[in-house]
């Protein structure tokens, strides 16, 4: 019995440590891809010398990547009752 509880024991620590490997490597791979098109947009503002203003500017590009917003953990927050703040 013993030996089964710590076979079940390591392979479910394996599984959980190559699990937080595949996630490091996905959001390395984010990271990247927004980094190349960050790099990208530098270069083409400092070939123009130009600065945007509202008419021309590009705001596409500042929007929310949705694959990120998955990654972003909740916020966990307490049941906050003010009538035992008085008592």
């Amino acid at each position: 019995m013993k030996k089964i509880f710590i076979f079940m024991l390591i392979v479910n620590s394996l599984l959980l440590a190559s699990n937080q490997v595949d996630n490091q490597k996905a959001k390395k791979k984010l990271l990247e891809k927004h980094l190349k098109m960050e790099m990208e947009k530098e270069k083409k503002y400092s070939k123009e010398q130009t600065f945007y203003n509202e008419k021309n500017y590009d705001f596409k590009g500042a929007e929310v990547d949705p694959d990120t917003v998955k990654s972003i953990h909740g916020i966990e927050v307490d049941d906050f009752d003010m009538d035992s703040v008085y008592d």
